[in-house]
């Protein structure tokens, strides 16, 4: 499936379930690992997770894709569209979308090494990150001691 197939999927799907038009674009994100799908408020575009299509199937995809529809359509009607709002909730309810996606298996969640290591001169704690930080901005959390920063070796496993 691409991306036109999806924009297609979607404009069906609104009016089948919500019976009002989806007029924006829809697409599929390949970089999508811990969400099913996005809503934009600015540009009222869907992007729904490539991932979720992959591993769960069309079924699975068609209720995220409800749940963003339910996002859409109340937004432009200018309801409650949030999470948290009794619309959304009823809404999303009254057409079966579900609140939350499956989550992705491990393997497929990008879990970047840790790079570096922060070491408290005093008290010895360490702070692991995987971005580089400056020492001289922060003190170590459990004493106050000065930190000192340690680049990690790791080898990317291909």
């Amino acid at each position: 499936m691409d991306d036109r197939q999806l924009q297609l999927w979607v404009e069906q799907i609104s009016l089948s379930s919500f019976g009002r038009p989806f007029v924006h674009r829809a697409r599929f994100n390949r970089r999508l690992r811990s969400t099913g799908g996005r809503y934009f408020t600015r540009t009222h575009d869907i992007e729904i997770s490539w991932l979720q299509y992959e591993q769960f199937g069309a079924a699975d995809v068609e209720k995220i894709i409800k749940h963003e529809l339910c996002h859409y359509h109340l937004h432009l009607l200018k309801q409650g569209y949030q999470h948290r709002d009794e619309d959304f909730k009823r809404l999303l309810a009254q057409v079966g979308g579900t609140r939350y996606c499956q989550s992705l298996p491990t393997s497929l969640q990008r879990k970047e090494p840790y790079r570096y290591k922060l070491v408290c001169v005093d008290c010895r704690a360490e702070y692991m990150r995987k971005r580089k930080t400056d020492p001289r901005k922060y003190v170590c959390g459990h004493c106050k001691g000065k930190l000192k920063l340690y680049q990690l070796d790791f080898k990317q496993h291909s």
